[in-house]
C-alpha cells in the first residue's frame, strides 16, 4: 500500500492526488458504451464504498450518464451528511450534448449542472471534457470560450485546479502547449494494449502538467477477459481487435496472475503517471481493485510483456462515440 499512498501535487494548485482513483462513467449507467446496465441501488453502495475507504478520489463528468453519474454520487453525498474531509472531487465541463455549443456560457451551465447534482459547492478539480465532440474547437479556444472560463472559474475558486480530459491525441496536443492546465485526463491510450498517448505525456512532462491515466483495462476487457468481455474501448471487438488481449491473457495464465493486477500495475507502476482512474460498479471492484494493485507480479512475465509490440495507433478510430 505504500506506493499507493503516494501522492503527486498539481503543480501550484496546493491540490495534491494519490496513485489511485475511481472513475464513475458506468457508476451513471450507460449500456451503450459499456454493454451492461447499473442499478441505482449497486451505484449507491458503490459510491459509498469509495467514499468511505482509503481512496476517496472520485472522477464524474456532467455527461455520464445523462448527469446520472454526478446526481448518484450526489445521493450519496447527502446521505453521509457532506463530502467526507478527506475526499477529492473531479468533475468535466460539457458541451451542450444536442447542439455540440462549448462557449464560455455553456461551460457556466455545465459546473452550475454539476455543482447542483453533486450537492457542493466547488469541487477540487475541474476538466474541460471531449473538445473532439465539439461543435468547434475554434469555439472553445475563443475568448468568450469554456476554456478562459474554466480558468476564470480556478480564479473564482470553484475549484482547486484545472485539466484537460480527453481522447484524441492530436485535438490535446496544441491545447496542452498553448495553455497552462494543472492536469490531463487521458483514457485507453497508455495500456497494455497500447501506447498511443506516449508523446503526449512526454509533453505534459515537460509542461509540468500532472497525468491521470484513465481506463487501464481498455474498457474492461484486460479486467473481465476477452472470453467473458468481448468488447475494446467500449465497442463490440472482432478478433483483430482481442488477439493482442489473448497474447496478453497467454502471459499472464502462464504465470499464474490476473491480467487486471497486470493492466493496473502497469499504469501505477509509470513513473510519467500520477494517478491511475479505474472504473467500477460494483463495490467488490472496489476492493478487487486495491488487491489487484498489491499483487506480486513475478520479473518475468513483465519481461515476456515487453516482448509483445502494443499499437501506437488511436485505438478509437473506428469507434461509433455513444454517450450513454
Amino acid at each position: 500500500m505504500a506506493m499507493l499512498d503516494d501522492r503527486t501535487a498539481l503543480g501550484d494548485s496546493g491540490l495534491a492526488i494519490p496513485k489511485l482513483c475511481f472513475g464513475t462513467s458506468g457508476l451513471g449507467d450507460m449500456p451503450g458504451t459499456y454493454g451492461y446496465n447499473t442499478p441505482e441501488e449497486r451505484a449507491y453502495a458503490t459510491i459509498e464504498h469509495i467514499l468511505t475507504g482509503p481512496f476517496p478520489f472520485l472522477d464524474t463528468s456532467r455527461n455520464y450518464g445523462d448527469g446520472r453519474s454526478e446526481e448518484r454520487i450526489g445521493h450519496v453525498i447527502r446521505s453521509l451528511g457532506g463530502l467526507p474531509e478527506s475526499a477529492i472531487l473531479s468533475t468535466k465541463l460539457d458541451r451542450d450534448m444536442h447542439s455540440g455549443r462549448f462557449d464560455g456560457g455553456r461551460a457556466r451551465e455545465s459546473l452550475e449542472q454539476s455543482l447542483q447534482a453533486l450537492n457542493v459547492d466547488r469541487v477540487d478539480l475541474l476538466h474541460l471534457h471531449d473538445p473532439e465532440h465539439a461543435a468547434s474547437v475554434e469555439e472553445i479556444t475563443a475568448a468568450n470560450g469554456a476554456l478562459p472560463e474554466l480558468f476564470r472559474m480556478k480564479e473564482e475558486g470553484l475549484c482547486t485546479a484545472i485539466g484537460l480530459a480527453a481522447g484524441n491525441v492530436d485535438i490535446m496536443m496544441p491545447l496542452l502547449r498553448d495553455w497552462d492546465f494543472d492536469a490531463l485526463i487521458s483514457h485507453n491510450r497508455y495500456t497494455l494494449v497500447n501506447r498511443n498517448a506516449a508523446t503526449m505525456f512526454d509533453l505534459a512532462i515537460q509542461r509540468g502538467i500532472c497525468i491521470l491515466n484513465a481506463a487501464p483495462y481498455a474498457g474492461g476487457v484486460l479486467a473481465k477477459g476477452s472470453a467473458l468481455h468481448p468488447r475494446y474501448v467500449y465497442q463490440e471487438a472482432d478478433q483483430d481487435m482481442l488477439n493482442p488481449v489473448r497474447r496478453i491473457e497467454a502471459v499472464c495464465e502462464k504465470y499464474d496472475v490476473p491480467v487486471g493486477a497486470v493492466a493496473l500495475q502497469f499504469s501505477l507502476k509509470e513513473p510519467r503517471i500520477a494517478s491511475t482512474i479505474c472504473g467500477v460498479t460494483h463495490p467488490e471492484r472496489v476492493e478487487q481493485t486495491l488487491e489487484w494493485a498489491q499483487a506480486v507480479i513475478p520479473d518475468g512475465l513483465w519481461l515476456e510483456l515487453q516482448a509483445l509490440t502494443p499499437s501506437f495507433e488511436d485505438p478509437e478510430a473506428t469507434r461509433v462515440y455513444d454517450p450513454g
